[in-house]
């Protein structure tokens, strides 16, 4: 944009009235395609449209019908071959989104001495993968107040993730959940169930448009060999812990009928 037409432009702000418009939202997933609406029926032949994108207001298309100039692109190429402008409304489409179209635009539309402005919000979400579900056993320790026992900790985990929720559910019902506004974030969230548990569990990821999980059978996940084995270990310690006593009763008798005998 040249400087002559930024001053041109900014002298028609304080010199002629200016409509703005409430701000609009779009959310799409990355991939699709999006259409900023000027909601004009058509532009007049003297009109002059100007889209800009970022806090910046980086100049991305324009129609000058006086002059015959139509032109959509960015500095820094992130628009390059993804955009579309109607030439008869002004309305602005970026095909094939990526996260990085996400942001504010603005469209000023000059009709004679009136200025129209209009504002956008466009969030653009990368797209999700199926949680991925680990399992793993976990053992409760001895108390004087309940006796040992092992449970089964599941554990889902999303890749390169941002903008989500990632949840656990018992049938319909929210058992935990945890939000992510980082980008290109790893995230994991544990429960912790019955090996004999029989109950219908999945999890979930899912940002304000779009959701994947993954549904949980125990008996994939949590085999009962692991609980077996954790028996089988307690079992074994109370053996040894049983034969260590045992031989220290028989020390002890064997010392004290050895005192007995020198006594004698």
């Amino acid at each position: 944009m040249s400087p002559t037409f930024v001053f041109f432009c900014l002298c028609l702000w304080h010199l002629v009235g200016v409509e703005t418009d409430e701000m609009k939202s779009a959310e799409v997933m990355e991939g699709d395609s999006v259409t900023l609406h000027t909601h004009v029926t058509e532009i007049r032949s003297d009109d002059l449209i100007l889209w800009t994108f970022g806090p910046k207001d980086t100049h991305i298309a324009k129609i000058n019908r006086a002059h015959h100039e139509i032109f959509h692109d960015s500095v820094d190429g992130r628009f390059r071959a993804r955009l579309h402008l109607d030439n008869q409304t002004g309305s602005l489409t970026i095909t094939n989104t990526s996260t990085e179209h996400s942001g504010p635009y603005k469209i000023e539309i000059v009709t004679g001495n009136k200025i129209s402005v209009k504002t956008f919000s466009l969030t653009v979400y990368a797209s999700l993968s199926i949680p991925v579900i680990t399992s793993y056993s976990q053992s409760i320790p001895l108390s004087s107040e309940r006796p040992s026992s092992s449970k089964c900790v599941l554990l889902c985990s999303v890749v390169n993730v941002t903008q989500v929720t990632l949840s656990w559910y018992k049938g319909n019902r929210l058992l935990s959940s945890i939000n992510i506004p980082e980008l290109n974030t790893t995230i994991s969230l544990h429960l912790e169930v019955e090996y004999q548990d029989n109950n219908t569990y999945s999890c979930v990821v899912n940002n304000p448009i779009s959701d994947q999980s993954q549904h949980v059978n125990i008996s994939d996940f949590c085999h009962t060999s692991s609980c077996v084995n954790y028996a089988h270990g307690f079992t074994e310690a109370v053996i040894r812990l049983v034969v260590s006593v045992l031989v220290g009763v028989a020390t002890v008798a064997v010392l004290i009928y050895d005192i007995k005998s020198r006594t004698v």
